[in-house]
């Protein structure tokens, strides 16, 4: 939770809403909210779901049941503005989030939609990103200025 706090700016800049739920309720929320803060000087400001029923971590099989049968999985959901999941990530207990990941995750998302483009392993913003076949050739070349075709079937060009 601290560490999202901390890319509020980063996510601001993308447009993007974090919303975080926890197994614990509200009144277990406020208590811990300001350890967060004080321990990680952050100023935690996005929702918290109180999930101490469980029933939003169990639909989304966020509780492992061979971990502890409270205890919510370090799970991250990537919800577009269509409220469709795009991605799910989830992670053991005992290990933390890759939140340059989770930009990267977003970033991609966002170029990909808005570009018509595919991105490939490891693709970091400014890398060259994939023209998909579902392209033509034509409107490749009007659309894409720096096109190269590297294959019939692999088109690149810059991200821009």
């Amino acid at each position: 939770m601290g560490m999202t706090a901390k890319h509020a700016a980063d996510f601001a800049a993308r447009n993007v809403l974090p919303l975080g739920l926890s197994t614990d309720s509200v009144e277990e929320h406020n208590k811990w909210i300001s350890d967060v803060n004080e321990t990680q000087d952050t100023d935690l400001q996005f929702p918290i779901i109180d999930d101490a029923s469980h029933s939003v971590a169990t639909l989304y099989d966020m509780i492992h049941p061979e971990v502890n049968t409270t205890e919510a999985v370090r799970s991250v959901f990537i919800i577009d503005p269509n409220n469709k999941i795009r991605l799910t990530m989830t992670y053991p207990m005992n290990v933390g989030r890759n939140f340059d990941e989770i930009l990267r995750v977003i970033d991609a998302l966002q170029i990909a939609d808005e570009k018509t483009v595919a991105l490939p392993a490891n693709w970091r913003p400014g890398d060259e990103v994939i023209v998909p076949l579902s392209v033509s050739m034509e409107d490749a070349k009007a659309k894409y200025p720096d096109l190269k075709v590297l294959k019939p079937y692999l088109r690149v060009t810059k991200d821009y």
